[in-house]
Formats: structure tokens, sequence, C-alpha cells
């Protein structure tokens, strides 16, 4: 059997969008291009000068690693260049990034991206990821305005991510299933190798880091007690399973079924993880999956965001598994 390259694919199922003329096809390959150049750097970071921090700060207050630089400015070298969104909104960048070419001032898109998550495990060897979200412009014949970026996750047309570990993986959706592809570095092109990709139902892993447990809602307690309780009938106590890199774990519990929640905390009692480029495109992918993302209140891809950076707490798995969750949240 061939393989089907992701470039083929794309241009297959560009029937999907008969609003665009190529452009969002021409700006998931360009999204494609980037993966692969920070996939080079991160198989090899332990040869070169990118490993450990970059001695500075992002916005969040977090300690920026190397490679971190590295991802973002190739993700927005990728994205400038291809000429198909006009602006970029980074984990790593302060405001709005700009696309000042004369193409990309017309383009009917804007990104999302956190080039590099789990970035504080690259100097141990651990799985990390790059994430992205595709926004149509509120109205392309005018300047970008921050409230292409301020959409709930509804409004995505293209949401994704790429996981770095012992194969390297683009898994994307467009709001027609998911479909995953693994890079094959003979010929250097992502080829289909998960069609159709479904989370189960239900599934034995729940993860979550454990040492915050004294800072939890009550709920988020209950559940992890649920968890932990001997149980033939439901195939408890399940697994705790937790690496620390949000692709690493989302990816995990999407193949074999599973729950990953980062609630709030008595420290962060909006949550840790950001809505725009890591749980919005993650809930559009688990949902097209048969999956659910939740606040621990209600849908994630439903909240109408109102800064760039905004976090949110996240419920995130299988269906039966965060169901159950909000109900001992008390929804």
């Amino acid at each position: 059997m061939s393989l089907k390259t992701l470039g083929q694919f794309i241009i297959e199922r560009q029937a999907d969008f008969p609003y665009a003329k190529g452009e969002l096809s021409r700006l998931l390959r360009d999204i494609g291009i980037a993966s692969k150049i920070v996939n080079r750097e991160v198989n090899k970071a332990g040869l070169v000068d990118i490993l450990g921090a970059q001695g500075t700060r992002n916005v969040h207050g977090e300690n920026v690693a190397k490679l971190d630089i590295y991802a973002n400015d190739q993700f927005i070298g990728a994205l400038g260049s291809g000429g198909e969104t006009s602006a970029i909104a980074s984990e790593e960048n302060d405001e709005i990034v700009p696309i000042t070419t004369k193409v990309s001032k017309q383009a009917k898109y804007v990104v999302c991206v956190d080039p590099l998550d789990g970035s504080s495990n690259i100097d141990v060897n651990v799985s990390i990821g790059s994430i992205f979200a595709i926004y149509r412009r509120l109205d392309s014949d005018k300047p970008y305005i921050e409230a292409d970026f301020l959409q709930p996750g509804t409004a995505q047309v293209a949401a994704g991510y790429v996981i770095y570990g012992s194969s390297t993986m683009l898994v994307y959706t467009t709001g027609h299933g998911v479909n995953g592809f693994t890079l094959d570095p003979s010929i250097g092109e992502f080829c289909l190798s998960h069609p159709d990709m479904k989370c189960p139902e239900t599934g034995s892993i729940y993860s979550i880091n454990e040492g915050n447990y004294s800072r939890f809602p009550d709920g988020v307690k209950k559940y992890i007690k649920h968890c932990q309780v001997d149980d033939d009938a439901t195939g408890r106590p399940y697994a705790s399973r937790y690496i620390g890199s949000l692709v690493a774990d989302f990816h995990r519990n999407l193949l074999k079924g599973g729950i990953f929640i980062y609630p709030s905390t008595a420290k962060s009692p909006n949550g840790k993880l950001r809505l725009l480029y890591e749980c919005n495109p993650l809930a559009f992918i688990i949902e097209q999956a048969g999956g659910k993302a939740s606040d621990g209140q209600q849908r994630i891809l439903d909240l109408v965001p109102t800064a760039l950076h905004q976090r949110t707490p996240f419920f995130i798995g299988s269906t039966e598994m965060v169901n159950h969750a909000e109900e001992l949240m008390g929804v």
C-alpha cells in the first residue's frame, strides 16, 4: 500500500472548504514545514547549544528555554513567508505578532500557536510538542484586529498539534474528523498513519499533577479518590500517568482513553493552561474524535475569550470520564 503524504491528503480534502481557494491548505502546509524544522533541532538538541534556559521569562512569568525561542521564530517565519495569515498570537509574545508582507495584509486567517509545549522537559529527553489553532478573520478587507483572536473555540476552522517523541506525529482536524500523520525521516514527509482517530468512550488512565492535591477543589479530590478505589466492574483503580507535557499526556489519552485534568488551584484560581493556544485547539480535536473538553463547569469551546493569554481550568478526554468529573464538580 502506497503512503499518502500530508500534502496529498490536504489536496484531497480541499472540497471540505468551498469558501477557501487553497489558502487553508497552504497554511497547513506552512505549519508542517515549521514543525519539520523544529523536529530537526529537537532531535539534535543534546549536540548543539540549544538545551537549557534562555535566561529570560515570558509573559506568564515562566522560564524560557532556548528551544522555545527557536521554535517560535520558526513558526512565525514559516507562517509569515507563506502569506496566508495576517497575524499570529503566540505563547512566547506579549502582543499579537503582525505579518507585514504585502500579501499577508489581505490574508483571511490568523493563527494562535504554542510553539513548544512542555519545553521544561527538553533537558531530560521527554516528549514535547507544538499546538496551533486557525481562525478565519472577521473582516479580511480590513487590517487584523484583536477580536479576530478572541473568537470562541467553535469558530476554529482548523486545529492541531505536533508531538516530538519516539516518532514525530502531526495530528489535526478541520471539523471533519481527526487524522494523524507520522514523519518519515527517509523522505522528509508526514504520511497518513492514523486515519479517522477516535477517543474511546472511557478509559483507565487519569492524568493530573497529584503533587498539588492539597490545593485542588473538593470535586477534583473526590474524582481522584474515585479513580483510586478498587472496583472490578469499572476496572478501577485507574492508572495514574502524568508526563507534564500537555501534548504527550493528551496524545496518549486520545489513543488509549483517559482523562487529563489541570484544575484551578488555591495558587492559580483561574487554572494554568491558556485558552487560545492550548485548550481550544485540543478541545476541537477531542470533540471531533468523540471525546469531551470542559472547564469543569461548561464546554471549553463555548467560552468567549477576553484576553490573548487567558487561562482556564481544563478537563479533557474520554466522554464518560469527563462527565463523571463534572458531576463531582457540581455541574
